[in-house]
């Protein structure tokens, strides 16, 4: 019968799978085990009574690993570590080491027990997973197309990638710990849009979405999301992934792909309305033109009165007719048109005055130019017949008053931003006023022939048809936009022309040069931004010697001259007078706020003060005549 320390002995000797042996106080080998002999290749009377730093490598024996060991155990009653161990055949495997200190009653060292196991398996396991994780890791992070990060159950971030910095904006230390509801707008997470998304991912294993982001500058960009719930092995939810992509230039292009599509459809439908109005009215033309005719021959023809009072009211309704089938033609793109290089803010401004009285007294009434404008290739009298149009829709829509605003501007339109007009340099007519606004489905229709919101008698619906069709005929667009209760802003795009062909009016190769004389400096200054605004080329002078001496120095000549007359030294009549003598072709307009008496301007054209941008505008435009 063996003892209690035999059968530990024997227990000992008989393990395979840990190499169990001792040591002495020095470190030599003074028993082996099976396990030690089958994990280090060494039989028991090769390895006993050798010292067990053998079983190190050259680098771990160098660097004085073994002793330290043995220290370590001796000093702190364990030591424990992992590393790389050599065979008898020079072979290596990864070892799990145990080694502690044996004392005897007297606490006197007598040696050491080591265990070790050849845990090369589980090394070499655990290495590839840490490979995985790293290259996963370099991954996720070298993406930079996709903000790929984790949240905690609760919807916190843990982790942040390169992709996360570049679209929204913040390093890792600004975001890690904080709620991803901070990415959402005020809106959304007002509405519980976060709270949500972390629920519906959890409960059906995913949530996908687009929606606007806030970047940490607070711009915006629109966002398509995909939230994945992590769970570990026994199913427990341990956090989220979660993956965004900014593709705000993907809804733009769809939303601009959409806008040309709709700008298609648009276009083709007038395209054939347009043919459809344009025969019906060359049609109607020849109609009137045998009515016409035979009322003519029927005034001839009779004497009696009421006869003739019949046919007055028959030929009055012809032109009536005349003037519809006109505006017809114009919407589907026949009417002739006389285009000449004009400036838009001198039509403007000498059309103000009949603009005005189209529109209510109880209407505010603004007129804007912005100076300088170039010219545009246009019909006078269409544009002027088209802008009186958009007024009078502005004074219907303003029954109870408000505000008409007219103004005239350049814009730099990108391709496709307005319809199908190319990108460049545009002038811009706009129309707005203050009224009862449109809703949307109208705005659509608006353009059509004959469709109109007003009463039956009231309009006949081809006051915008007739604007559309010169537009178009002229190259350029028409803009409407409108808000119920919040008026309408009707706008005329037109194409620019280049700087060489921006005559004024008469198509000039150069605009028309004014030279304004005043002696007070205020009123001198006020002068010449009005002309500047009308689009001339301005000189100025403050009395009337300098105006003789830059009429002799300038480049080129001067076409007006705008003088006060009541001025120090050389008076303002006696200037014109001498510019009279020397430069005939120069057409000149005094101003005085003084009456002028009979016979003491001579023949040269005079306006009163105060005068407004109209009353110069008037006046210039009568003379050009």
């Amino acid at each position: 019968m063996l003892d209690e320390a035999e059968r530990l002995k024997h227990f000992i000797a008989s393990v395979s799978d840990y190499a169990i042996y001792m040591l002495s106080p020095e470190g030599t080998v003074v028993s082996w085990n099976l396990g030690a002999q089958r994990f280090k290749g060494y039989a028991p009377h090769e390895i006993i009574g050798q010292h067990f730093s053998r079983f190190y490598t050259d680098e771990d024996r160098a660097a004085g690993v073994p002793a330290l060991a043995l220290q370590t155990a001796r000093e702190q009653g364990k030591f424990e570590a992992e590393g790389w161990r050599v065979r008898k055949d020079g072979t290596r495997f990864w070892a799990s080491v145990v080694l502690d200190p044996i004392r005897d009653d007297e606490g006197e060292l007598i040696g050491y027990t080591k265990i070790t196991r050849d845990i090369t398996d589980k090394k070499a396991a655990q290495d590839a997973l840490r490979e995985s994780e790293q290259r996963f890791r370099v991954l996720v992070q070298g993406v930079t197309d996709y903000a790929i990060y984790m949240l905690s159950p609760e919807g916190n971030i843990t982790n942040w990638n390169s992709g996360a910095r570049r679209i929204k904006g913040y390093a890792d230390e600004e975001v890690i710990g904080s709620h991803f509801s901070r990415f959402y707008t005020e809106e959304d997470r007002a509405a519980g849009v976060p709270r949500r998304a972390l629920a519906e991912a959890a409960e059906h294993g995913r949530f996908e979405a687009e929606g606007w982001r806030v970047r940490k500058d607070g711009t915006r960009f629109w966002a398509h999301v995909v939230v994945d719930p992590i769970r570990d092995e026994q199913g427990q939810l341990v956090g989220f992934a979660k993956v965004t992509r900014d593709i705000t230039e993907r809804r733009e292009a769809a939303e601009q792909l959409e806008r040309t599509r709709e700008a298609l459809f648009q276009a083709q439908k007038l395209d054939a309305i347009g043919k459809l109005t344009g025969g019906i009215a060359h049609d109607f033309n020849n109609l009137l033109n045998v009515i016409t005719n035979g009322l003519s021959m029927l005034r001839h023809r009779s004497t009696e009165a009421e006869t003739l009072r019949l046919v007055d009211s028959m030929e009055k309704a012809a032109r009536r007719g005349a003037s519809l089938t006109q505006q017809l033609l114009s919407f589907a793109r026949q009417q002739p048109l006389k285009p000449e290089a004009r400036d838009v803010g001198r039509l403007v401004m000498a059309f103000e005055t009949v603009l005005r009285r189209a529109a209510r007294s109880n209407v505010h009434f603004n007129v804007r130019v912005a100076p300088r404008l170039p010219a545009i290739m246009v019909d006078a009298t269409q544009f002027e017949t088209g802008l009186l149009n958009l007024v009078v829709n502005a004074r219907d829509a303003t029954p109870e008053g408000g505000t008409i605003t007219i103004s005239a501007d350049v814009h730099e339109l990108r391709d496709g931003e307005l319809n199908n007009l190319p990108a460049g340099r545009y002038v811009v007519v706009s129309v707005q006023d203050t009224g009862t606004g449109m809703p949307p489905h109208v705005v659509a229709q608006a353009i059509e022939p004959f469709f109109t919101t007003k009463p039956p008698g009231k309009g006949t619906g081809l006051g915008l048809s007739q604007v559309y069709g010169l537009l178009q005929q002229s190259g350029g667009d028409l803009h409407i936009q409108s808000e119920v209760g919040k008026g309408t802003t009707v706008s005329m795009v037109f194409r620019a022309l280049e700087e060489s062909t921006s005559a004024v009016d008469a198509g000039h190769d150069e605009l028309e040069r004014v030279l304004v004389v005043d002696d007070q400096p205020e009123v001198l200054e006020m002068v010449a931004e009005i002309f500047r605004n009308l689009g001339f080329d301005v000189l100025t002078a403050s009395d009337g010697r300098s105006a003789l001496d830059l009429l002799e120095r300038v480049d080129r000549k001067v076409d007006w001259l705008f003088s006060d007359v009541v001025m120090p030294g050389l008076n303002g009549v006696e200037l014109a007078r001498k510019v009279q003598a020397s430069h005939p072709d120069v057409r000149i307009i005094l101003v005085s706020g003084y009456a002028a008496p009979a016979g003491s301007l001579g023949d040269f054209e005079f306006l009163s003060k105060p005068f407004s941008v109209a009353d110069v505008a008037r006046k210039m435009r009568s003379m050009a005549r």
